[in-house]
């Protein structure tokens, strides 16, 4: 027995099972693979906001950090890279290739000021952490109110 993903566009009553059968031949050999597309590569990012600063959080396994680049311009923050293929062949061909390789980019606009001269950077245990604080007048701050 084959266990096929249920897809709500194939099983919509009245559609013809062939044309169902038609559109899932094409969407599996269309689709892209791990490893074939570059879109693949662009890595998974967290985004935490606070009262003070926007943190970013990556996603980059088995980069280097001088592969890395962050940049800020005006409201955009861009992170870019580059996955180099490393397999190393030894008296055999490659079997199956999975993982994507190349460059990448991901660019985040902010719709509050910042601070672009106090942006930090680390990379740790593959992950890249990028830490924008808040312009003065993007904080959010209490006001007292005046009891007259």
């Amino acid at each position: 027995m084959k266990l096929i993903r249920w897809n709500p566009a194939y099983h919509t009553p009245g559609l013809d099972p062939f044309q169902g059968e038609v559109d899932r031949l094409f969407h599996s050999v269309l689709a892209p693979t791990q490893g074939s597309s570059p879109a693949l590569l662009t890595p998974a990012v967290d985004i935490e906001e606070s009262k003070e600063a926007f943190v970013f959080r990556a996603d980059l396994p088995g980069l280097k950090s001088e592969d890395v680049t962050v940049s800020l311009e005006a409201d955009t923050l861009t992170l870019r890279g580059e996955r180099k293929h490393s397999a190393q062949l030894s008296e055999g061909s490659m079997r199956r290739l999975e993982r994507a390789f190349g460059a990448f980019e991901r660019r985040f606009t902010f719709d509050t000021p910042v601070q672009g001269d106090a942006v930090s950077a680390l990379y740790r245990d593959g992950v890249l952490e990028v830490t924008v604080p808040k312009a003065e007048v993007a904080k959010a701050r209490d006001i007292q109110i005046q009891v007259g």
